[in-house]
């Protein structure tokens, strides 16, 4: 399945009844099995675009289609989600009361069977490199592991596109390192398009592009280039 292309146009979002500007006339495009990195000082405006791209959100003006298909106005945006998007937050958002195959089960509940949902479960976990802790519950976990069972839970459903808000920023830089390889490499395996929030500018050194977000504007200050890996695979 190849990546979803992005294309967001225009786009302004208010908060206080307009009194607070998120996003000034935001416009990008991510091309299918991108990874672009999206920076900038916090409160620029980052998290809100993710939401907004990820239908979580609604803008006040402007277009925002994923994969050929208009966001900004859906009528049942949860469909969308599940079917196009996967999620990876900054604290994970793990059940503690389920174990970490239960937890990757979670987004494909009503889709597949039982048998089914388990059997990929733990094939998404074997593939984040986590397969003898499938029946661990997160607080046996570490914060790499525990992140990377959220990074299976967000391909549950094979989206094509994958947004990442800050998934490194609790983690220490050798993780954050293996943690973003994993990202990588589910691009390269998958062709997943990937739009990563990150403050950390050497996280960004290994997204194909960065995009800077400022006081709810967008720049471009760099043209597409090879990632440079942070850590290098034995």
């Amino acid at each position: 399945m190849s990546g979803a292309e992005v294309r967001v146009r225009h786009v302004r979002k208010t908060f206080e009844d307009g009194r607070i500007r998120a996003l000034e006339d935001v416009s990008l495009s991510l091309a299918s099995g991108e990874l672009v990195a999206l920076t900038g000082p916090s409160g620029g405006g980052k998290s809100t675009l993710l939401n907004l791209i990820g239908s979580l959100d609604r803008p006040d003006a402007g277009e925002i289609v994923v994969g050929g298909q208009d966001v900004a106005h859906l009528d049942h945006p949860s469909r969308y989600r599940a079917e196009t998007v996967g999620f990876v937050f900054q604290f994970h958002n793990l059940m503690v009361t389920l174990d970490a195959a239960e937890n990757v089960e979670i987004p494909m509940m009503g889709r597949l069977g039982r048998a089914e949902r388990e059997r990929r479960a733990h094939e998404l976990l074997a593939e984040v490199g986590l397969a003898e802790r499938a029946h661990n519950y997160p607080p046996t976990l570490s914060g790499g592991e525990r992140q990377r069972v959220a990074i299976a839970r967000a391909l549950a459903n094979e989206p094509r596109l994958l947004l990442a808000d800050e998934p490194t920023g609790s983690l220490d830089s050798e993780t954050g390192a293996q943690i973003l390889d994993l990202l990588r490499g589910v691009r390269d395996e998958h062709g997943t398009t990937i739009l990563l929030v990150t403050n950390d500018d050497q996280v960004a050194l290994q997204a194909d592009r960065v995009l800077q977000i400022r006081d709810g504007r967008l720049s471009d200050p760099g043209e597409r280039r090879e990632p440079r890996l942070l850590r290098h695979r034995p």
